[in-house]
């Protein structure tokens, strides 16, 4: 009888192990489904202030031509680099996603382009997938860890985290300082869906955060031929060399800080102007020596 007990309990331990691998898999693959390259539409509407006299912001619409190409693809980590394509002619390179399994370190905003990293437990990212996400010169925009969802043929991730000002608003609004981004990334079948439910927010130290307005968000990737992304596979393969080493520097800062502080300007001049002005043959000394300019 003790036998079968130790054998029953071997084999519930494989099962499980074999199901979390399985799932895992699954895990993986759907991130992957959001390489390629994308027709993309961009929607986003105000739809609630708790200020009756809050006048909403006029909807937001754009569109949008991307490659998104796979940087990284390990046992834990899965990376991608977006890269848009201006006018059929221009290539510039985009946001990129890192997503990584049960990681135990992420960076969290703050406020004024500040970055703190956090540490969590094992438990707290058991079976969970952190998407980080940075900005066009590597820097950090946000980061949170999730379970992927396969339920009912639909395959999600959702999340909820502070982060910066998105790009369509940091330079021309100053009414608020935190989007509070609820994200939904979800697989579909023309391709890939992120859902948004985001609130912009008032945050004073010393004072609870105010809710300026909420708003809806929908960023719809239509998935066409890769080679209407030709250009932009092409400058990938001309630049990689030199994205790869700034990312190594940035891997190398997080490593050492425990909080990130970044300035706008040095020289009046903006990180990734520095960054996207550099050749492939920049070295990691030259990279690094910008990217201290802009640490505070």
């Amino acid at each position: 009888m003790k036998q079968l007990a130790i054998f029953t309990l071997l084999s519930i331990a494989f099962s499980l192990q074999a199901n979390a691998q399985s799932k895992k898999k699954k895990d993986k693959q759907a991130i992957k489904e959001m390489c390629g390259c994308y027709e993309i539409k961009f929607k986003y509407a105000e739809t609630f202030s708790p200020d009756i006299a809050y006048e909403k912001a006029y909807d937001y619409r754009a569109s949008a031509l991307e490659w998104a190409e796979l940087v990284e693809d390990k046992n834990d980590k899965v990376s991608i680099q977006h890269l848009l394509i201006v006018n059929d002619t221009m290539v510039v390179k985009h946001w990129r996603q890192d997503w990584e399994f049960e990681n135990k370190r992420v960076f969290n905003y703050e406020s004024k382009n500040t970055w703190s990293m956090t540490d969590l437990s094992k438990d707290q990212v058991k079976g969970q997938w952190t998407q980080k996400v940075y900005q066009v010169d590597d820097s950090p925009r946000y980061s949170g860890s999730a379970t992927w969802i396969h339920a009912d043929g639909k395959h999600y991730w959702e999340n909820k985290i502070d982060a910066p000002l998105p790009r369509r608003e940091y330079s021309k609004r100053d009414d608020y300082n935190i989007m509070v981004r609820g994200n939904n990334v979800q697989l579909t079948n023309y391709g890939w869906l992120h859902e948004q439910d985001n609130d912009k927010v008032i945050r004073e130290i010393g004072k609870e955060d105010e809710l300026l307005v909420q708003e809806k968000g929908y960023n719809i990737y239509k998935k066409v031929a890769d080679d209407e992304c030709k250009i932009a596979r092409d400058w990938w393969k001309e630049n990689t060399r030199l994205w790869k080493k700034v990312r190594q520097e940035w891997d190398t800062i997080f490593a050492e800080n425990s909080k990130v502080e970044l300035k706008n300007k040095v020289d009046d001049k903006r990180l990734y102007q520095y960054l996207f002005a550099l050749d492939n043959d920049a070295t990691n000394d030259e990279i690094r020596t910008i990217l201290n300019k802009f640490l505070n």
